[in-house]
């Protein structure tokens, strides 16, 4: 018979007070049942969020500079590329909102490609399981690749599906704390 380990619901009150959780989970649903019905509106304001961090993260290192010399060409270099990206991104909210999330999605499709070739050169080693799985890595990534717009849309709903399961989750764990 198989014992299953589970952690104590009770020993994480001390840490985190369940109203706390609660307010995650909600958090989490809302912003899930959000992505659900508003796919595009959410990307952009993802996009566009994402945009003025760019924008603040590259004043920053700009600033810094002035605090601290070390690597100051290699920080000026990546403040003025956040500080561009970020009022590119900023200024073109729709186009942004395409190009931004095609290129994540490119980068993982090549990724992809690549962790599969390199599970085929552990195949030798490993056996057929790494070669299956290096295949199917390969097939991913070109799927990917061939159709980054289709991906970027399955990739919101998979954030929208895991922000409601696991906003489920956590509010159904709030409620086991509280008890």
């Amino acid at each position: 018979m198989m014992k299953i380990m589970t952690i104590p619901i009770r020993s994480m009150g001390n840490l985190v007070p369940w109203w706390l959780v609660l307010l995650e989970g909600l958090a989490a649903l809302i912003i899930g049942i959000y992505f659900i019905t508003s796919p595009i509106a959410s990307t952009i304001l993802l996009v566009g969020i994402l945009g003025w961090y760019w924008l603040v993260v590259g004043i920053f290192t700009i600033v810094s500079i002035f605090m601290d010399k070390t690597d100051w060409i290699w920080r000026a270099v990546t403040g003025i590329l956040g500080i561009l990206a970020g009022i590119v991104v900023i200024s073109h909210p729709f186009f942004s909102a395409i190009l931004v999330p095609t290129m994540v999605v490119t980068l993982v499709g090549m990724l992809a490609v690549a962790f599969g070739l390199v599970r085929l050169f552990w195949a030798m080693k490993e056996g057929w399981g790494a070669a299956l799985a290096g295949v199917l890595n390969i097939l991913l990534g070109l799927l990917i690749l061939s159709h980054p717009l289709v991906s970027i849309v399955t990739l919101v709903y998979l954030a929208a599906i895991l922000g409601i399961v696991g906003g489920i989750a956590t509010i159904y764990l709030a409620i086991k704390m509280r008890s």
